[in-house]
Order: structure tokens, then sequence, then C-alpha cells
């Protein structure tokens, strides 16, 4: 191990204390949609007590709202910035940028909670908030990372660009605000909860609309109607059916352990005013996986021609049809290949920290990254800490250890990717 690499382990094994109170300190505060604000502001002073560069701006402009890949139905985002801070390189190496999204979903039933939802409390080595593993515990990894650099005097050749970001949870607005202020990069790490695995490849997805129609009736004759809830059996059963043809075309090894890649899940369903009443209304809303071979248009005409064709061969149909509707967040797939430099530079920096190989899987869920790849041309690994089965649940928490070794990892990564300059290459 290198004398730069060791000071960098050693510097962050007597900074945890440190670690833990920023990101306890983060959770603290609830940056729910439209409350980003305060939580962003302690990113900032942190950024500028590290003396890095800073853009700090608020989204809008018609360049963002008129791009094809703007998925948001946000009103405002006054007093809600993005930011940008860079570490800036001595030039001649590979530049990166360090995404991590600040907001987070809500906290859903309280009563479910074992403790307050923004208390960051610890115990047993777990942090518990909203926030803490999606993904404020990714984004003080990132921070760890750079500051361990600063701290040590070690210089890079490429440039840093660390990124806090809004919107990501309803279909990654703030970074696509980033990429069409010009930042892009030779490569980009996502610290999102990946419990420590490696995701070169990121599923995408989209949510959807289906209106289905029947025919009103008073409930004492029900037979003289037709019940829009019946009717949309037929149609759960053939988003079932569409589900299992879409999934049974994906052979990449990357998704063997994960067994429905590409999900159709269908999250809500409205219908009915009245118990008495045959309902001449029903309302499907889902959200539909998007394999990192595909795009998003290719997905969305896939479902539509099959309700094209249930609309064929359902009677009822033929002339009551169904319609769909894509609306609210999007994101974008992501696909890297596996062999890809970052990717190895993140792989041998992983095996260097933890002593074993890395686990390499595709994504189960949507990020950011496909807006970094496919708008910003940026190469995208998503490798985080964080427990998944417990983002956007009750009690999520994240083991501080992980986020430690994340700080590690991704430092080296650092050194691997960007490159040291001359003066840091003497101390080896």
């Amino acid at each position: 191990m290198k004398k730069h690499e060791i000071r960098i382990k050693q510097w962050l094994k007597e900074n945890r204390a440190r670690g833990a109170r920023l990101l306890q300190i983060l959770v603290q505060e609830n940056s729910t949609r439209g409350k980003e604000s305060s939580t962003q502001a302690i990113i900032i002073e942190r950024c500028r007590q590290l003396g890095l560069t800073l853009d700090i701006w608020e989204l809008g402009g018609d360049e963002l709202k008129g791009h094809p890949a703007y998925f948001c139905d946000r009103k405002s985002f006054d007093g809600n910035p993005n930011l940008v801070a860079v570490l800036k390189g001595t030039g001649g190496g590979k530049s990166v940028i360090l995404n991590g999204h600040i907001d987070v979903v809500p906290v859903g039933d309280e009563s479910s909670w074992r403790h307050d939802p923004f208390s960051g409390t610890i115990e047993c080595g777990k942090l518990y908030g909203r926030g803490a593993t999606d993904m404020k515990g990714g984004n003080v990894s990132l921070l760890m990372a750079i500051e361990a650099l600063i701290a040590n005097g070690i210089k890079l050749k490429g440039d840093v660009i660390f990124q806090s970001v809004i919107e990501e949870e309803s279909g990654g607005a703030g970074t696509l605000a980033a990429v069409l202020r010009g930042y892009q990069a030779d490569g980009a790490i996502i610290p999102e909860p990946t419990n420590m695995k490696i995701f070169p490849k990121q599923q995408g997805s989209m949510w959807f609309r289906i209106t289905v129609r029947g025919r009103a009736a008073h409930g004492g004759t029900r037979y003289e109607g037709v019940s829009a809830i019946e009717k949309s059996v037929v149609v759960i059963q053939g988003l079932q059916q569409l589900e299992k043809d879409r999934n049974a075309r994906i052979t990449d090894p990357l998704f063997d352990k994960i067994p429905i890649p590409i999900p159709i899940n269908i999250g809500k369903i409205a219908s009915g005013e009245w118990p008495s009443s045959v309902p001449d209304t029903a309302i499907i809303e889902g959200r539909m996986g998007v394999s990192p071979e595909e795009t998003i248009e290719a997905a969305q005409m896939e479902m539509e021609n099959a309700l094209r064709e249930w609309n064929q061969q359902d009677e009822w149909f033929r002339e009551n049809p169904l319609q769909i509707e894509w609306f609210g967040g999007r994101w974008l797939p992501g696909n890297l290949e596996s062999d890809h430099p970052l990717m190895n530079a993140l792989t041998s920096s992983f095996s260097e920290v933890q002593g074993v190989s890395p686990i390499i899987e595709a994504s189960p869920w949507g990020t950011d990254g496909g807006i970094l790849s496919t708008v910003g041309n940026t190469p995208v690994v998503v490798f985080g800490p964080g427990i998944t089965e417990t983002a956007h649940d009750a009690n999520e928490h994240i083991d501080l250890e992980d986020m430690f070794a994340a700080s590690e990892i991704i430092a080296l990564t650092l050194l691997r990717w960007c490159g040291v300059n001359d003066v840091s290459e003497n101390n080896k």
C-alpha cells in the first residue's frame, strides 16, 4: 500500500466520529420534496470549509423544462438549490462526478418507526432515520473521501466534481439541470444504497395510468351495468402476463439473482363513488421497469401495443377502449461495460479495502445514472453503503461501518482514476 493510501486510511479511522455526526445532523433535517434547503445548507457549508469551488443555483428555465428527459411536475424550486462543488485537479488526469441526491421520500406511518424518523438515533453501530441509507450516508462517504485527500495534501490530476442535487426521487430534474449547466466528466460514481455491491447497469422506470371504462347501474340490478372494477381485473392479468413475457427475454447474468429484473408494479387503483352503484370508471396507476438494453420509448410502445391487442380481443374493450397515459417520474436506464476502466478502478479499490472481490450485479431500481450517461455522455457506476431493503421503509437505517468502508474505497478509486500529481507521487 502506498504512503498516501495509508494516510487516507488512518485519517478516515481517526475521523469516524465526525463522519457519523455529520450524517446524524443531515438526517435530523427533513429534506422531503420542497424542503431540501436546510439540509443543502449544511452540505454547502461543509464544502465551503473544504475550500471547494461552489456553484449554487435554483432549477428553472426553458432549457431544463423543455428537455425531453425532464419528467417533473413540481411547480416551484424556489429556495431549494442544487449544489456542485469542485476540487480542481492539477491537470492531465481523468475527471469524475460524485453525484448524490439530498431529497428523501416521506416517512409514511410514523407509528411504524422505532425511533423518530428524523432523530438520527445511533444504536448498535447503525444510524436510523429517513434518508440515512437513501442516500445521505452515501453523500457523507463522498465528502469524507474528498476531505481525506485534502487533509493529507494529496493533489489529484483530474477534477473531482461533487454534486448534491434535489429531485432525484421524483425523476431526476436536479441531475438533469447539472448536466445542462455543463457538468460532464470522464466517469461518475453514485453512492446509492447498493449493500456495498457494484452496479454497472441500472434499471429504468416510468409511471403509467390506465383508464378502464364500465357502465354504471344500480347495485340491485348490477347485471344491467358493466363493472369497471371487474374489467380492471382483466387488465391486471394482462399486465402480469406482459411482465412475464418481458422478463423472459432478460438473459444478462447480472440479473441472475434478481427475481423480476424489470417489474410492472401496480401501485394504486381508484374506482367507484357509492357502495350501491356499479362503478363506471377505474384508474390503474403503476410503474413499468425498463431494461438497460432498451429505451423508454421502446418500453412504452410494447405496453401500448399490448393494450391495443387487449382492446381487440375483449368485446367490451372494442367499444370502450382502454386508455393509457404516461405521467410523473421517469428514470432513464443506464448501461456500463463490466470491464470499463472505471469499473476496474473501483473493483480493485474495493478488493484492497475489503479483502474480497465485490459482488457485481444490475440495479433493481432506477437512479440518476441514466441521465448522466444518456444525456451527459458520462460513464456511470452505482456503488455505495446503505441497506437497500430499508430504503423508503420504516426504520430506515445504515450500517456506519459500511459508510466508512465506502469512504475509503471511493477515496482510493479517486487516486486510481484521477491520478496523483508528481508531488504526491514522491510521497510513495
